[in-house]
């Protein structure tokens, strides 16, 4: 077993809510039952994968119909939100390592391509997402918002994790780090579109890991989208319409020839310079 598995750093890097989402769909993995929420209206359009937030869950997002607004604003998309383990009613502990192949699993489960997938990691779902990428080097696209470059900085400047691993052995965890969540050589190794979207204003993961993930990405067709307003918790609130017009743009770009549905959402444009500042390699 991987030393960041142990049970010491698990508990204090997540945070597993227990809102329950009564219309989950169960995916049943060779090590936990994960209960998500996979809205499928439009079968022969592409998916987008959702990784949540730590301090998040799929009932939370549902609660809002998050997943028709998303398919909506993004012209009929179908939407799977991931649930991880030990959030809501899904099995087992939440485990930096164990979690790493779940994405993989449940795309396996539900019969679905990931070149025709799109994967969407927030906070901490980036390490999810990312993983996806580098298990599936066809996934059609990865979009990280308010993501994490590297999780050693989450050890070295949370209180939580720095009590917690005092403990153990730090050779050993920096050796799992560079095994588990090397992410500029993962990101090197995907060349598929890649959006990143982060706020200047994130106290919790600083701008500058935005700034690695778009430069170590191998992609052929990148882009970096960075607020001004908005916090980590605030960033879709605050930035919603800009988020969805870029993540609209990224899909049909991707997808030129999926039968996509009329556009019936509300984020018609792009926001100004005076809002978030951009970089492209290439045009999405």
């Amino acid at each position: 077993m991987s030393i960041l598995n142990h049970p010491d750093i698990s508990q204090a890097y997540f945070f597993p809510q227990s809102d329950v989402y009564s219309e989950a769909t169960k995916v049943v993995l060779e090590s936990a039952t994960l209960r998500c929420a996979h809205y499928c209206p439009h079968p022969d359009l592409p998916t987008l994968i959702h990784f949540h937030g730590n301090g998040e869950s799929v009932a939370a997002y549902e609660r809002s119909s998050f997943a028709s607004f998303l398919s909506r604003e993004l012209c009929g998309v179908n939407v799977l939100m991931m649930e991880y383990r030990g959030y809501g009613k899904s099995s087992g502990k939440p485990e930096l390592v164990s979690m790493l192949s779940d994405g993989e699993g449940v795309l396996r489960k539900l019969n679905l391509s990931p070149a025709q997938t799109i994967a969407y990691g927030r906070s901490i779902g980036s390490l999810y997402a990312i993983e996806l990428a580098n298990r599936c080097p066809d996934l059609a696209g990865l979009v990280i918002d308010s993501g994490i470059a590297d999780i050693r900085e989450r050890f070295l400047d949370n209180p939580r994790l720095q009590q917690a691993s005092a403990g153990l052995d730090f050779a050993e965890i920096e050796s799992e780090i560079v095994k588990h969540f090397d992410h500029q050589a993962k990101l090197a190794r995907y060349v598929n579109p890649l959006l990143v979207l982060h706020t200047e204003n994130d106290g919790l993961i600083q701008p500058h890991h935005a700034e690695r993930i778009y430069q170590w990405s191998g992609s052929k067709c990148k882009q970096l989208r960075m607020y001004y307003t908005g916090n980590h918790n605030t960033i879709f609130r605050e930035n919603y319409r800009d988020m969805l017009y870029a993540l609209r743009e990224l899909s049909l770009d991707i997808f030129p020839d999926a039968p996509w549905l009329p556009f019936q959402g509300q984020c018609t444009a792009p926001a100004s310079a005076a809002y978030v500042r951009v970089e492209r390699s290439n045009s999405l």
